[in-house]
């Protein structure tokens, strides 16, 4: 009478502290260069070790520009940290994935990718969406700095244990709604603080049906609404996934592991703290009109009036529409946007880069449209290369960047100015997340593709 988290939580239980906290072993550790100096720093000062070098994983991919990687990074405070990550990794004799690695890209992609994130796993790392390695049917999730110096000690973390929801998504998508609508309808039901305390189990038939990466755009933004996590039991789809990818299991080993893993669902029976059912067809393509993932709609709807009579929310939600330029009872669909950005850990694969590339393909870029194409990984870029995809988007006008972090955040070179709108494919629409005064509209490949050949708000199902 277990369900999937219990299953994996319970098998990777070290000590229990009464009243407290549980010690938990955590299989994979990744690290970037935003949350792990201070950590390494602690190991410094009280002469400690990584305990198990292997299972740490890092990567460069905040700070790093998405041109001219071949030349040092012009920022100062990004290339000190970049360094630093490098001479940390070199010092603790740790695998590290740094510019010009053919490895090298965000580290929720790289993870996946390469075959490092598999069933049945504890996965941490400092950034909070490591959530998106749940897809794979691991307990994932992100952790602070002093916890990051935790596992880099010891493979253990305290954590309190979660209570467990199941987010169930009846029946099928319609055409042209993807993952990314899925989670955004999710959000806007259930709030951003909807799923606090809570680790998701992801069910349903509309689930099922996804890919790997449609998988893991849901779990990623699983943060969105206050979880601690997400995940999805692993099926046929996740072993055809993984197989063959080249740090996972080969030959006997893999047949057994593949075995364990078929172990890994709810039982019929497991009983969920909080069960929710949604319809997948009532979802349509939708956008975020606010400053937090959770003030989303459909593509053809209005801005909602505030709810409720709270007056901190009601000051909060006119707040969020004055940063956006907005007004209630607005209707978004055919309003004029400046820049487009494809990428992010959230949507930076490659079935991300098809869909873009379908849409665009025989069109041409709107004049006034600045377009960040921004792969996940070199990976990626490289298959994107291979299906020829950059062809296609050369042809509709569209340049093909270098991976990393990118406009997600402005922690780089790719910032968008102020006051202007940008469609994006990211996790985040907070005040100044892509840029002091940059009014960001959350949205799917299919919905920025549509928007970067006509300059403006447009539903691509139309």
């Amino acid at each position: 009478m277990k369900t999937l988290f219990d299953k994996i939580w319970d098998a990777h239980v070290v000590t229990e502290v009464k009243n407290g906290p549980t010690q938990l072993y955590i299989d994979r550790h990744f690290c970037h260069e935003v949350t792990s100096p201070q950590a390494f720093e602690g190991l410094r000062a009280r002469g400690l070790k990584v305990f198990r070098p292997e299972q740490t994983i890092l990567t460069a991919d905040h700070n790093i520009p998405t041109m001219d990687q071949d030349k040092p990074i012009r920022d100062e405070v990004s290339r000190f940290q970049v360094d630093t990550l490098a001479k940390n990794a070199q010092e603790f004799g740790l695998t590290y994935y740094g510019l010009g690695n053919p490895k090298n890209g965000i580290v929720h992609v790289i993870g996946p990718e390469n075959g490092y994130t598999l069933p049945g796993m504890t996965i941490v790392c400092g950034d909070s969406h490591t959530s998106t390695h749940g897809a794979f049917g691991a307990i994932a999730f992100g952790i602070g700095t002093s916890e990051v110096e935790m596992v880099l000690a010891s493979q253990c973390v305290l954590q309190t244990r979660p209570k467990t929801m199941r987010i169930t998504f009846k029946g099928k998508l319609n055409e042209g709604v993807t993952a990314k609508d899925m989670a955004l309808y999710m959000i806007s039901r259930l709030t951003t603080g909807g799923a606090t305390g809570y680790f998701v189990e992801y069910a349903g038939e509309a689930v099922e049906n996804l890919s790997m990466e449609g998988r893991m755009t849901l779990c990623n933004l699983s943060i969105e609404m206050g979880a601690r996590g997400g995940m999805i039991a692993p099926d046929e789809t996740t072993f055809a996934y993984l197989e063959n990818r080249e740090f996972a299991p080969k030959g006997d080993k893999w047949e057994e592991a593949v075995a364990y893993w078929r172990t890994l669902k709810s039982d019929a029976d497991a009983v969920f703290d909080k069960e929710v059912v949604f319809d997948a067809s009532q979802i349509k393509p939708m956008i975020t009109y606010g400053t937090n993932p959770g003030m989303a709609m459909p593509i053809d709807g209005h801005i909602p009036e505030p709810q409720g009579n709270d007056a901190a929310g009601k000051n909060s939600f006119e707040k969020a529409l004055n940063y956006m330029g907005f007004k209630p009872g607005e209707k978004l669909e055919g309003k004029p946007v400046d820049y487009v950005f494809l990428g992010s850990c959230t949507n930076g694969r490659i079935e991300d880069f098809r869909m873009f590339a379908a849409y665009v393909k025989g069109k041409k870029k709107a004049d006034h449209i600045t377009a960040w194409l921004v792969p996940g990984s070199w990976q990626v870029r490289k298959q994107i290369e291979e299906e020829g995809l950059d062809k296609i988007l050369e042809a509709a006008g569209f340049e093909l960047r270098q991976p990393g972090c990118s406009a997600c955040l402005a922690m780089n070179d790719d910032k968008v100015p102020a006051g202007k709108y940008a469609v994006s494919t990211s996790n985040r629409n907070f005040e100044g997340r892509q840029g002091p005064g940059a009014r960001t509209i959350l949205a799917s490949p299919l919905v920025a593709a549509a928007a970067a050949v006509t300059g403006r708000i447009t539903d691509p199902t139309k």
